[in-house]
């Protein structure tokens, strides 16, 4: 009698979104292998975990994240797979009774979470290079440390007292800009330092092509070495989901691409960005962030 191929587990790290919900769900089930998944709802909260004690075999993680584990020699690769992906114009946003355009934010204060999230990587990106903003003229403000240890804020940049948050030091005017996502974004009392961030993100569009990366998947440059196989079935498995969820959805980009071509435009621009931005010592090749057998991924 033939013996059944042994059943993988892989600790795993993934929020579960529209484009993953199939697959958190159990509705989608791979003979091979289990996903164990971590007990985490919002992953950005484990993702010290994953780049410091390296304690998933696949995870999700901001791209930025990412890039500054490689630069500091991570085991990790990268899979060609958008979890997220949205326009960043809206993400800075300042007091609407102290307004300020984009050249106002030299010499002001700019809270940001930490020095290397990807959303303030994007937004310090455009405002340099769409918007001539020098960002060594900005009084960065930062509330935590970033998610690889050996990143550490410049010198210049200050960090918040403890116990204080960001929203609440724009309203009291300690700090003149925040870079925020979420519900913050739609409170009455704040507006956009870009002006109709939706028609400025359709311009930017218009103009190079792509959607910012935010969240994507790594796993352990060890699994990808021994067990290629593996690899491949988790990269089909989140196609699937996505499939499954219907997206992309209608006409318009697609902000969860698949495959290294799908999103070399994106990836090209945001290491573009972390090296201008000294999170990367030199901008990478698209290439050297996947490995023979990621890159080959959706193909």
């Amino acid at each position: 009698m033939r013996k059944s191929p042994e059943v993988m587990t892989l600790q795993t790290l993934l929020s579960d979104y529209p484009n993953t919900s199939s697959l958190r769900k159990g509705q989608l089930r791979s003979p091979r292998l289990v996903l164990n998944f971590a007990d985490i709802p919002t992953a950005h909260h484990a993702f010290k975990d994953v780049v410091r004690e390296l304690k998933f075999d696949v995870a999700e993680l901001a791209i930025v994240t990412y890039l500054t584990a490689k630069a500091h020699k991570k085991p990790l690769v990268l899979l060609p797979v958008v979890l997220r992906g949205k326009f960043q114009h809206e993400s800075i946003i300042c007091n609407a009774a102290r307004p300020l355009a984009p050249p106002d934010l030299v010499g002001r204060r700019v809270g940001i979470r930490a020095y290397s999230v990807t959303t303030v990587t994007w937004v310090r990106g455009i405002l340099q290079n769409d918007y001539g903003v020098d960002l060594d003229r900005v009084k960065w403000v930062t509330f935590e440390d970033s998610h690889v240890a050996e990143v550490r804020d410049p010198d210049k940049f200050e960090r918040a007292p403890a116990g204080k948050k960001p929203m609440t030091m724009l309203f009291e005017g300690e700090l003149d800009a925040v870079v925020a996502t979420g519900n913050d974004l739609k409170d009455p009392r704040v507006r956009p330092v870009i002006s109709d961030p939706a028609a400025a993100a359709q311009a930017w569009y218009q103009r190079y092509g792509l959607v910012p990366i935010n969240h994507m998947i790594v796993i352990k440059e060890s699994l990808s070495k021994s067990s290629p196989w593996a690899v491949e079935e988790v990269f089909r498995l989140l196609a699937e989901s996505k499939k499954a969820a219907g997206l992309p959805a209608g006409a318009g980009p697609d902000p969860f691409p698949l495959g290294v071509e799908a999103n070399r435009k994106s990836l090209e621009m945001v290491i573009k960005y972390a090296a201008q931005q000294r999170l990367i010592p030199r901008p990478f090749q698209v290439d050297e962030v996947f490995d023979d057998v990621t890159r080959a991924l959706g193909r």
